[in-house]
């Protein structure tokens, strides 16, 4: 396509050249928008992080961290999403999520794997409706109506596994994807559970219930996954950092609050 004509000795633009030319400026516009824009990601934090996490997670653990990330980075965009532990696996391998919080153990070679926080189970009932020993053990609960997470939760199958190798095969009385329905109902005196310490203590404390110690002891580690080849952003670096932050603030928190004894 001809863009240029000579008439004698001048030199113009055809038709062509003249429509083209009147595209210029958006052109250069359009340009300098998107230099702008993968600049200020290269000077700053912002751009779409997307992570999963578990409800319990996202309740106790999460809050303060996502507010301080929004605080420091408003242009950060992050997006929470709540589920289990083996569908988040997936998607982060399948890099439909940046990273999750999730259940350890993950056997995944697609993923690097960074544990952030050791959570206890404790045995929790209604405040004052069973006189509970200091330690409950399975031989405890046998004959008491279990409220539970729904099978498809990590802390169910951790649970379950408790309970068979004290010989306990009762069924639930109730199943819950949440664990304030579970806390709710155990305050109600519907039942007793066994749930993360994360999710009655601190944040998540509530008046009406009581709570031992297992024994033998139980707990969980929580992890944060992502790819192993996913190039790390600034603001997913962030994240990262604050949800590994969190998780040992939360633990340092739980082991001085376990060291406290009331004086004689």
């Amino acid at each position: 396509m001809r863009l240029i004509e000579r008439v004698g000795r001048r030199v113009g633009p055809t038709p062509a050249g003249s429509d083209l030319m009147a595209e210029l400026p958006h052109v250069a516009a359009a340009l300098s928008n998107a230099i702008n824009a993968a600049t200020f990601h290269s000077a700053g934090v912002a751009g779409r992080v997307r992570l999963g996490t578990g409800g319990t997670s996202c309740l106790y653990l999460l809050p303060p961290a996502l507010r301080d990330l929004r605080a420091r980075f408003p242009l950060l965009n992050i997006i929470v999403s709540t589920g289990n532990t083996e569908g988040y696996v997936r998607r982060v391998e399948d890099n439909t999520l940046d990273a999750a919080v999730v259940t350890l153990p993950v056997n995944s070679r697609a993923l690097s794997v960074t544990p952030i926080l050791r959570d206890d189970f404790v045995a929790i009932c209604q405040r004052g409706s069973i006189d509970w020993p200091a330690e409950v053990t399975v031989a405890t609960l046998q004959s008491l109506p279990l409220v539970k997470f729904v099978s498809e939760a990590s802390a169910r199958g951790i649970v379950d596994d408790w309970l068979r190798r004290g010989g306990h095969a009762s069924p639930p009385v109730m199943e819950f994807d949440s664990v304030e329905a579970i806390k709710a109902m155990v305050a109600a005196g519907l039942g007793v559970a066994i749930l993360p310490k994360m999710a009655v203590t601190g944040q998540g404390h509530h008046p009406e219930l009581d709570l031992r110690p297992l024994h033998p002891p139980l707990h969980r580690t929580l992890a944060l996954v992502a790819r192993n080849d996913k190039p790390v952003s600034k603001g997913l670096r962030q994240v990262i950092d604050a949800v590994v932050a969190a998780g040992q603030a939360f633990e340092v928190a739980a082991v001085a609050a376990t060291s406290v004894r009331p004086a004689p």
